[in-house]
């Protein structure tokens, strides 16, 4: 007789005895593990920022610059004028004002920074106040230019706290270096606060380098920039005080507001809970040190 050579399935009976039904024996099976999905999330010292508070640095300074000609009134108080058909508007003489801007008495009038006002007025305000005002259309586009340029590519990387905090003291810290050795003239611009951002971005690199490409062609490249902005001070009429004391101020407080974690810290964030990993530092030793005499200079000086 044939065999049936399916494999026999034990049976037993129901429990209760109204119930003639037959049910297989419960087979006990070893639960499947499923893979725990790994749940990217973006870190936040690596997000990208929307730009938005260099785009409004360059508005107000150039709504200052328009409210200063309308101020200057050129027609009213000057024999000639450039461009006469701006009217109120309208520039000084480029005896007088070879920049395309105000007088310097205007200038004054709507606070830039002089010593003698600063000292024997207390009038401590125009160390802020000069960081907003400029000297003329020449002197307004170069400097905005350059900040859209420099400015947009840190504030995408870093955020607006950072920046804004960045521009806003080297601003004074140029004023302050302006005041000490330039008694004579008035100083007006944002070349400060700008060669602050640059004196940043030196620092950035110093303090990142270990997470950097190319760390060579980086390096190089920014010297240039710096070398080429600061030869400009050399020139007549240009307050290179201001920028080297800007400079300076940007320079520490990249240190201190521009320092990144290293790549071996953020790649445990994106560690499978149970997978096992050597812990790693946030930061690297040299970061620590740096940023510590930094914050310690910023704040002694």
């Amino acid at each position: 007789m044939a065999t049936d050579p399916s494999p026999q399935i034990p049976m037993r009976a129901g429990s209760k005895s109204s119930n003639n039904s037959v049910h297989p024996v419960d087979v006990e099976t070893l639960p499947v593990r499923t893979p725990t999905p790994i749940i990217y999330r973006e870190i936040k010292h690596f997000k990208k920022w929307i730009p938005w508070l260099v785009p409004a640095f360059v508005v107000a300074n150039t709504v200052m610059f328009i409210i200063t000609m309308y101020v200057n009134n050129c027609p009213k108080n000057s024999v000639s004028c450039v461009a006469d058909f701006l009217g109120r508007f309208s520039f000084q003489p480029f005896k007088e004002n070879p920049l395309l801007g105000p007088s310097s008495a205007t200038l004054l009038k709507m606070g830039a920074l002089h010593v003698k006002e600063v000292v024997d007025g207390d009038q401590g305000w125009r160390l802020i106040t000069c960081n907003w005002l400029h000297g003329g259309v020449f002197h307004l586009l170069a400097n905005m230019l350059s900040l859209l340029v420099i400015g947009i590519r840190l504030e995408r990387e870093f955020g607006f706290i950072r920046i804004g905090l960045i521009y806003i003291i080297s601003g004074f810290g140029g004023s302050l270096m302006s005041a000490l050795f330039l008694q004579s003239n008035i100083s007006v611009g944002a070349s400060g606060a700008l060669f602050g951002i640059l004196g940043s971005m030196l620092s950035e690199l110093i303090t990142n380098w270990t997470i950097y490409a190319n760390k060579v062609a980086s390096f190089v490249t920014l010297l240039v920039i710096i070398a080429v902005n600061l030869a400009v001070g050399i020139l007549p009429h240009v307050d290179n005080f201001a920028h080297i004391g800007g400079f300076l101020t940007g320079f520490l407080l990249g240190f201190v507001f521009l320092i990144r974690p290293q790549f071996g810290w953020v790649s445990q964030r994106y560690v499978p809970p149970g997978h096992s990993s050597s812990a790693r530092p946030k930061f690297k030793k040299y970061q620590c040190i740096l940023w510590a005499v930094s914050l310690i200079l910023v704040i002694v000086g």
